[in-house]
């Protein structure tokens, strides 16, 4: 067995490190289009989690579009104002939208929104891009948030999400924030992003989550040992991701020999699961959870060593690992399951 998992974990880290090193040589723009009081500046800084330089100016003092570099090759386009969109129609200018990876178009859920001017402005956008994130900002400054959620959403034919958020608060950029990635990830692009952005807790949970699921997909497949490779290279792209998220670079043998003692050290259950396998029904749920279970202790582990400033290596996570396995299986939940 553990040559098996070591050959599908070499195999898996040169994909997953080909995949990431390719993402993080990409560029990101993300356009801000609303006018000047939609709250763009102090939304973008909600999301990242520190102040960005050059966006949302105050009115008449940006006269242009211009890309605003971040940090990593991401840059945000911040528009001088609905009016101008609307007046602006060089090539350079539908260029800047027709490449944009995210568009942001705000709206003031305290003012008179979706106006006949930003309808306007949405469907010259529309056009040239239709990866469009609606903001709705300052509901806390609103009434009948739902109404108005559910009137923009009609009026935009249903096709993109309308996030109601409040930039003064808080209230919803974890939601905003979440969706950004998910539109990024489809461009293969959102690890670069999300590596950029302050708060990462959130962020890796929902990784870690996903794996969980996945893997617990995994070991219900009715064949006995048919889960330890595609399980390994779950796991080996877990590992890699999260150590990109922290900006923690882990080596191939690191890895490699961290998923053998998550498999292998679980070694019990995980000839249990194959056994079970061989009977129909209750045979595929009970290794659909142990895959799962291992798979969200490894990912808490490594987590929980990054962000404490621990060593990843395969004895650290190994203690951690056995712990955290131990209360999953207890039926507690793992430290960050709530964050």
């Amino acid at each position: 067995m553990k040559k098996q998992i070591r050959q599908a974990a070499d195999d898996a880290f040169e994909q997953e490190m080909a995949a990431i090193n390719a993402q993080l040589r990409e560029e990101i723009l993300i356009a801000l289009i609303g006018d000047v009081n939609a709250g763009k500046s102090s939304t973008i800084n909600r999301i990242v989690g520190e102040e960005v330089a050059g966006v949302g100016a105050e009115p008449g003092e940006t006269t242009a579009i211009h890309p605003h570099p971040y940090k990593d090759k991401i840059f945000f386009i911040d528009t001088p104002g609905l009016n101008d969109v609307n007046t602006v129609n060089s090539a350079a200018t539908l260029e800047y939208f027709r490449k944009t990876d995210v568009v942001l178009f705000f709206l003031n859920a305290a003012g008179t929104v979706f106006s006949e001017s930003e309808q306007r402005s949405f469907r010259i956008v529309e056009k040239e891009n239709p990866n469009i994130l609606i903001v709705l900002n300052k509901i806390d400054a609103a009434d009948e948030v739902d109404r108005l959620v559910a009137r923009v959403r009609r009026e935009t034919g249903h096709k993109y999400d309308v996030i109601p958020i409040s930039s003064r608060t808080g209230q919803n950029i974890d939601e905003l924030r979440d969706a950004i990635l998910e539109m990024l990830k489809k461009k293969s692009k959102d690890i670069l992003f999300a590596r950029t952005i302050k708060e990462k807790s959130s962020i890796a949970n929902k990784w870690i989550l996903g794996a969980g699921a996945s893997a617990g997909a995994i070991g219900a497949v009715p064949l006995p040992g048919a889960d330890i490779v595609p399980l390994t290279a779950l796991q080996i792209g877990l590992l890699t991701k999260l150590a990109t998220l922290y900006e923690r670079p882990i080596s191939k043998e690191a890895a490699k020999e961290i998923v053998i003692t998550a498999i292998v050290g679980n070694l019990g259950k995980t000839i249990f699961s194959q056994i079970v396998k061989m009977f129909p029904g209750a045979g595929t749920v009970a290794a659909a959870g142990v895959a799962g279970s291992v798979t969200l202790a490894l990912g808490y582990s490594v987590k929980y060593a990054y962000e404490r400033g621990i060593d990843v290596t395969p004895d650290t996570v190994s203690k951690l690992y056995r712990n955290f396995r131990d209360r999953k299986n207890r039926g507690e939940k793992l430290p960050g399951e709530d964050d």
